[in-house]
């Protein structure tokens, strides 16, 4: 059996107590899983912080943040193997397909979106919960960014979006259907993966307003760029456009969908098997 370390920023809350029971809650994908691997007799140890001396078979670089400060990679390193110690950065400058210049000749509708994962909400927490104990913030100057906005062409994006280096400017492409809009979402760790086409009645498609779903096959030039990305576990939405899938966001921290728990926990087992086999590689 392994012992696996899941690194977390030290001012993270990966897992709480909640309810009157106290019963042990997470609001990240991980903690299903790793609850399904401890069920099957490995350890695991959550980690805050850099401090901790590495001693484990393999981690999970688990920092929900967009870009993962360089201390902490560095601290990956010294496991002998840690998923996710590629994907340092996700920010959507870097992972979107969908991202446009000014200059660009999209004559479709475009959506603008803030750069970091969840419009810069982790990196607020972190700052605050930082501010809280007295310690300097991790992310200073990050600015919020409440919603996504949508414009009917490139044209009529203020300029000024343009100069800000937190927000990109994407085609707006979901997947139009009789009933709605889809999106696909593809979820993998190591070799084991399940990818769901959701339909939506909302033009930006999320896990939780799904009124059906599908399993879709995974495009081959999705696997490239997961490979490119340096991806081990995680999650990307992406669409169908043209032919051609174009990735519109990654996430190394997915979260778990609350009216969707049954679905998600089909998969659980199916994601622990990608995980040990992670493992026997490291062995």
């Amino acid at each position: 059996m392994a012992r696996i370390a899941v690194i977390t920023h030290e001012q993270d809350r990966f897992q709480t107590r909640r309810g009157l029971l106290l019963r042990r809650d997470s609001p990240y994908m991980l903690f299903d899983l790793l609850e399904e691997l401890k069920r099957r007799g490995h350890s695991v140890r959550v980690l805050r912080g850099t401090s901790a001396k590495p001693a484990a078979d393999i981690a999970v670089l688990h920092l929900d943040a967009t870009v993962t400060p360089p201390d902490y990679v560095d601290y990956a390193r010294r496991f002998p193997f840690c998923l996710n110690l590629g994907a340092a950065d996700i920010s959507k400058r870097r992972v979107s397909g969908a991202v446009i210049g000014q200059g660009d000749d999209w004559q479709g509708q475009v959506i603008v979106k803030s750069s970091l994962n969840h419009r810069g909400t982790p990196e607020q927490q972190l700052n605050r919960r930082a501010r809280r104990a007295g310690r300097p913030e991790p992310f200073p100057g990050v600015q919020a960014f409440e919603k996504y906005e949508i414009h009917a062409s490139l044209a009529d994006v203020p300029a000024a979006v343009f100069e800000r280096r937190d927000l990109v400017v994407e085609k707006f492409i979901p997947e139009p259907e009789p009933d709605g809009f889809g999106a696909r979402f593809w979820l993998f760790c190591g070799e084991r993966e399940r990818c769901t086409r959701h339909v939506s009645p909302q033009s930006l498609v999320k896990g939780d307003d799904t009124i059906r779903r599908e399993a879709v096959p995974v495009p081959d030039e999705l696997r490239a760029l997961r490979r490119q990305l340096g991806f081990d576990y995680g999650k990307f939405d992406f669409v169908i456009h043209e032919g051609r899938a174009v990735l519109l966001d990654a996430n190394k921290t997915p979260g778990r969908a609350r009216n969707l728990s049954s679905f998600i926990a089909a998969g659980n087992a199916n994601l622990a098997d990608g995980f040990e086999g992670l493992i026997r590689q490291v062995k």
